[in-house]
């Protein structure tokens, strides 16, 4: 895991009542993906997941206008409790025209949960703002919340 830098990365970190290997599943088998990967009323249009270091990690997220954006992204390490993927990446290792962030996810078994933490790390403190601004930590938390609640029933 990397340091986090306060002025490039944003955190959300918290304990859940799911364990660790069924949000690993959730977030590693592309038929899970729809049920909580972009807070609602938006929704998953499409995603490709291929789960292996340089691997694509690929999705188009929906608005309820309808407006649709998507994203391309490469794994960059998938453990059985740590997941990194990264905009700046494609598959097959591909540079991005226009990288964004990466994400670290961990997810530490704790009690009869898991404590989850995401970290976005940005290259610059502009991009950081910016994600900021988008709504990272509410939108981050209602994700998490759909995802627990979609993994209770799995």
């Amino acid at each position: 895991m990397n340091v986090i830098n306060p002025s490039l990365d944003l955190v959300l970190e918290r304990v859940v009542d799911v364990p660790a290997d069924k949000i690993f599943q959730c977030w590693t088998h592309e038929e899970h993906l729809p049920h909580f990967f972009v807070p609602k009323p938006w929704t998953l249009a499409s995603c490709k997941v291929d789960p292996r270091p340089g691997g694509a990690f690929e999705s188009v997220m929906r608005s309820p206008d309808g407006q649709e954006f998507p994203n391309k992204g490469c794994f960059l390490v998938v453990e059985t409790h740590r997941i990194v993927f990264t905009s700046a990446l494609e598959a097959g290792y591909r540079p991005a025209k226009e990288g964004f962030f990466t994400c670290e996810l961990t997810l530490v078994p704790e009690g009869n949960g898991t404590r989850y933490k995401a970290v976005a790390m940005h290259a610059t403190e502009e991009n950081k703002a910016k994600h900021e601004a988008m709504g990272f930590h509410k939108g981050w938390g209602i994700v998490l919340d759909q995802l627990v609640e979609y993994a209770k029933g799995l």
